[in-house]
């Protein structure tokens, strides 16, 4: 179940371990040999989204409810830095950056999209939730991962 707005940026949560502690939760979620299944609930942005089971490290079954939003970052910081002078130089900044940002969340951060590229398997209702996962691990009940064998992982400490 996902909802994580993204790592946040600066300098008191890189001396506080968060590239580390994220490298382990890649490792662990990629290493992993059992189903990996996701429901993303609302926000799922960033590199705080790819290490969290997304199709991107083999996650097995990713669907998200209608009302999430998949980004590189949330819809405020994006116009900020993409339409940073179009919303200073218009007559009406705030109306202007309004109207950007619920573009953005149209044409980028639904779900729909990230479906139609193939980021999602599902976009499903909250009530179906219980009843996809469930049909998902029967699915997945046989799952074998073929890997080489090898001694030892090489997890990021």
């Amino acid at each position: 179940m996902e909802d994580v707005p993204g790592f946040l940026p600066g300098t008191s949560q890189e001396w506080g371990g968060i590239i580390r502690h994220g490298a382990k939760l890649l490792y662990a979620y990629a290493e992993a040999t059992v189903p990996l299944l996701t429901v993303i609930l609302r926000k799922a942005y960033g590199g705080a989204y790819d290490v969290m089971s997304s199709k991107h490290i083999r996650g097995d079954y990713n669907v998200a409810w209608p009302n999430a939003e998949l980004a590189v970052m949330g819809a405020d910081g994006a116009v900020e830095i993409i339409h940073r002078r179009r919303i200073a130089n218009s007559r009406n900044a705030e109306e202007e950056r309004t109207r950007l940002t619920e573009d953005f969340n149209d044409t980028f951060a639904n779900p729909y999209k990230a479906a139609a590229l193939g980021y999602l398997d599902d976009v499903i209702e909250p009530s179906e939730t219980r009843s996809k996962l469930i049909r998902s691990l029967e699915m997945l009940m046989d799952k074998e991962e073929l890997r080489p064998a090898r001694k030892h992982g090489n997890i990021p400490l």
